[in-house]
């Protein structure tokens, strides 16, 4: 999305906030992030125009009419190797339009996803316990399937879960993985097992999985992912 067309959406997150001509006819980027003090970019704007915060005090603010410029990194950076100092053979990357690599999971207790009623477009809350991940997710549900129990998900990070209502499936096994095979260093073979970094995974550990299908694309290689195991080394 172009930062053009995110400005644009921006008045709908800010409904409410009186006065919303200030100077430099600036607004923040809408992360929430907190990271200014306040729980909402909404909030903060208030206070600015309250004179009790300045601009200045959003870390994402560049001043047209100064040098300042952020010190934010609002893109992933990925290293050469894993914070174990492990290579890996590609980052997975969202496919076209989507938010983030598509993740498949299996709640401990798959009668859970009838039970609780998931369904498209809701927010659950879960461990990847069955990996040994430590880190919670927020994953919002692209397909629930009642029969197997699996949920098709994105991961969208913690903020969902302030945001919007969800459901705590606590615990859950990670199936598999589908998205866009980036900054390939090992080309992956059909029906071998391959080392990965998951887009944005805020361990930066590898990740191995069967890779089970490959599609050569125009926008890349689409590629599937199972069998998934954390902390994988060639050791």
């Amino acid at each position: 999305m172009s930062s053009k067309n995110s400005m644009a959406r921006l008045p709908n997150i800010f409904t409410g906030v009186s006065n919303m001509h200030v100077k430099h006819s600036w607004l923040p980027p809408g992360k929430n992030c907190g990271l200014c003090g306040e729980q909402s970019c909404k909030s903060f704007i208030r206070l600015v125009n309250a004179a009790k915060k300045v601009y200045a005090d959003c870390p994402y603010f560049n001043d047209p009419l100064s040098s300042r410029k952020t010190g934010i990194i609002t893109a992933a950076e990925y290293p050469v190797k894993d914070i174990l100092g492990h290579s890996y053979d590609f980052i997975l990357e969202p496919l076209p339009g989507e938010i983030s690599a598509r993740k498949i999971v299996l709640p401990f207790r798959g009668d859970m996803v009838e039970k609780m009623e998931i369904k498209e477009g809701d927010y659950v809350l879960g461990r990847p316990m069955g990996a040994g991940c430590p880190v919670p997710h927020v994953l919002q549900v692209i397909k629930a399937e009642n029969v197997t129990g699996l949920l098709y998900t994105w991961v969208v990070g913690p903020k969902y879960s302030r945001e919007h209502e969800s459901k705590d499936i606590v615990a859950y096994h990670m199936i598999g993985f589908e998205g866009i095979a980036g900054r390939i260093n090992k080309e992956p073979s059909f029906g071998c097992r391959a080392t990965f970094l998951p887009g944005f995974c805020m361990m930066s550990i590898n990740h191995t999985g069967v890779v089970n299908m490959l599609l050569q694309k125009s926008y890349g290689l689409h590629i599937h992912i199972e069998d998934i195991r954390i902390l994988a080394s060639r050791d």
